[in-house]
């Protein structure tokens, strides 16, 4: 085949003339849409950066939606925890106030009655919500967290912001945080609030008054030899029960409070007086919840020497008078009443049997159960300071003192609740008496309700026998739920009737542990519940055996400063104090456990310094969130910058290559043109 000039012109014009037109319908289409492509097959790599940078903007609009909605909670927390200072503030200021002696009952009244305004305000801040929302219910938003008796409602967990890959941020402060918190460098201390005056005439007492200004003087000898008889517990958690019989009533109170810090151990505790010649006991060790004491002083004016003052079971000293002077020999000085209903007719002599407090339907111990684990494996002489409150599934030994020494002293102590006995005496629903005793046992733990004779067995879920030393709280408050219930097993060692008698009981009453680690009981039929508990460890009069292993409601020291905090407990009791018109705990005011003002202006300072803390974090938080907000929005946009670079069409550039390929449409059809209208004349 012959391929003329023609031929090979016209070749060139096709397929320069279809090049050149989709070049020319490419820029158009670009300019048209403003993209540079439109389908993948336009230009793969394009269409997967494009994608790639798609797929980035998403995750970046949810994170910045994340951390939009994390930052309002947060920057609304700190702007209410900042009208809970200001609240606070005013509070503190009040209370130093009516600390001023001048000012009359008018004046304290009035003061009263807008600390308790303040207190309805603090309420209503904690139950603040956003969105419909409450800010410090934890992830239970839809959870009032404040109920009318100040108790917490929601849960303790954090909710937090997504602010990238791995990387996440809290936004919320809990109910629990706030309102419950723990501070580790507070030093517990803790009050008696019986008044102790100089029984001779004179001023209140201090340190240097000799003991015989504490115990009287009737019989005009001297010395006479006061007895004094201590049940408590050391920071450590280990518990304790002494008598001291070796001091005289020339010595002074200082000396009682040198052998007093010896019990607790050398360079545990601060111990001194107040203005109220009351005894304030300090924990040295930063952290710890444990510390409690209870005394009691006894002397018999009959002779010289202890007499019926010494003895081996406190209850014997019931026999004994507490107003001086006594009309008998024997005369019983009190150091803490708190109003409980007590087994002898001196309340003082009571430490742990007292009974629990009744309210309507629900009786409640006022001893929270802290944990106390052991560090057997690095040194079985120490403790670990876990400070936490029991639950349902904590182990009893994990709280209870329950240390047996073996001799020689070198040897490492051994921890077992095997021995152990627990009574609880009182009333069931049905104002039955109750009578019951739990044993502990390596061999499987029982209870009973006649001293022993019928023992019913304590069974584990697996239907084999509790042994001592995992016996959990749950396990022992069904037991107390049953016999309280007056629901028993039918039989003593069958695990089924076992088990159904505990699911017969539930229907009846609720045994539990509150928020706050204490035991308490609720009459689920009775508004107004017939039941009475008092439980305590089968040992705690015996002073010739150990001390108690456990405490569950006691007529103890009234607590000053704690590292845990329970804030609108202790705003109640800050208020009770000024409504008691007294600057120190004093014992008889109606309210016996009242702190008194100058407490109560310490417990303000713990508050307010545990509520800033708080502030702190919400504000770190709220300025990692706003930190993190910002540079979200320079990620976003320049995501988006660079997305537009690899997909948006750059209009100059565009209009610029249309003219060029214009152009070039046009020389080519110019030039086509000529070639095409060439003939054999033009060789010619």
């Amino acid at each position: 085949m012959r391929v003329s000039q023609s031929t090979y012109y016209n070749n060139i014009f096709a397929n320069s003339n279809a090049k050149l037109n989709q070049e020319l319908f490419d820029v158009n289409k670009q300019i048209a849409s403003g993209l540079k492509i439109q389908y993948a097959s336009d230009n793969v790599r394009i269409f997967a950066e494009t994608m790639r940078l798609d797929n980035e903007m998403v995750t970046v609009g949810q994170t910045k939606k994340s951390i939009q909605s994390g930052y309002k909670v947060s920057n609304q927390t700190d702007v209410t925890i900042s009208e809970f200072t200001k609240s606070m503030n005013r509070m503190r200021t009040l209370l130093v106030q009516v600390a001023n002696d001048t000012n009359d009952k008018t004046s304290r009244d009035a003061i009263i009655k807008e600390l308790r305004e303040i207190e309805k305000n603090l309420k209503d801040l904690a139950n603040s919500s956003i969105n419909g929302q409450f800010l410090f219910s934890g992830s239970a938003v839809n959870v009032k967290p404040i109920a009318d008796d100040g108790t917490y409602r929601g849960n303790d967990v954090g909710m937090k912001a997504f602010l990238g890959s791995h990387n996440q941020q809290k936004y919320n402060i809990t109910g629990g945080e706030l309102f419950l918190g723990e501070e580790g460098s507070v030093n517990r201390e803790i009050t008696s609030n019986v008044v102790n005056s100089n029984l001779l005439g004179g001023a209140v007492l201090t340190e240097d008054s000799p003991l015989r200004d504490l115990m009287g003087d009737k019989n005009g000898v001297s010395p006479n030899i006061p007895i004094f008889y201590i049940r408590g517990t050391r920071s450590d958690g280990t518990s304790f029960k002494e008598k001291i019989n070796t001091l005289r009533d020339t010595d002074t109170l200082k000396s009682l409070f040198t052998k007093i810090e010896n019990i607790y151990g050398a360079n545990s505790v601060n111990i001194s007086c107040n203005s109220n010649g009351e005894i304030v006991i300090q924990d040295k060790l930063q952290g710890s919840s444990k510390l409690d004491f209870h005394m009691v002083g006894a002397i018999d004016y009959t002779n010289s020497m202890a007499g019926n003052a010494d003895v081996k079971d406190i209850d014997t000293l019931a026999t004994g008078e507490t107003t001086y002077p006594p009309t008998g020999n024997l005369y019983i000085k009190e150091f803490s009443k708190s109003g409980l209903v007590s087994p002898t007719s001196i309340e003082g002599l009571t430490y742990d049997r007292a009974a629990f407090m009744h309210n309507g339907s629900i009786i409640s111990s006022n001893v929270p159960q802290v944990l106390k684990a052991y560090n057997t494996s690095t040194n079985p002489y120490t403790q670990l300071n876990k400070n936490a409150f029991a639950t349902d599934s904590t182990k009893i030994s994990d709280v209870a003192d329950a240390k047996k020494e073996i001799l020689p002293s070198t040897t490492p102590k051994t921890y077992t609740l095997d021995g152990t006995q627990l009574l609880l005496k009182g009333t069931d629903v049905n104002a039955n008496r109750v009578n019951l005793q739990i044993d502990f046992k390596d061999t499987g733990s029982t209870f009973s309700l006649d001293g022993g004779v019928t023992n019913y067995n304590i069974y584990n879920v697996d239907g084999s026998q509790v042994a001592a030393d995992t016996m959990t709280y749950r396990q022992m408050m069904d037991v107390v739920n049953m016999v309280e219930t007056n629901i028993l097993p039918v039989t003593t060692n069958s695990v089924t009737d076992y088990q159904t008698a505990i699911e017969n009981s539930e229907l009846l009453g609720e045994t539990s542990l509150s928020y706050d680690g204490k035991i308490q009981f609720e009459d689920l039929n009775n508004a107004n519940t017939q039941a009475t508990i008092s439980l305590y460890d089968a040992n705690t009069n015996d002073f010739t055996k150990n001390a108690s292993v456990m405490t569950f409601n006691s007529n103890n020291a009234l607590t000053v400063r704690d590292p845990k905090t329970d804030f609108f407990k202790t705003i109640n009791e800050i208020i009770q104090g000024v409504e008691s018109y007294n600057n120190y705990p004093d014992s008889t005011s109606i309210v016996k456990r009242n702190v008194g003002i100058e407490n109560a202006i310490a417990m303000m300072d713990d508050l307010q310094d545990h509520i800033f803390r708080t502030q702190s974090a919400a504000g770190a938080q709220s300025n990692r969130l706003s930190t993190s907000l910002e540079r979200i929005q320079v990620l976003e946009i320049n995501t988006l910058s660079l997305r537009s670079s690899v997909v948006d069409t750059d209009l100059a550039e565009s209009s610029l290559k249309l003219s060029q390929l214009t152009l070039n449409y046009q020389a080519m059809l110019a030039t086509v043109s000529k070639v095409s209208q060439l003939s054999l004349v033009n060789y010619m």
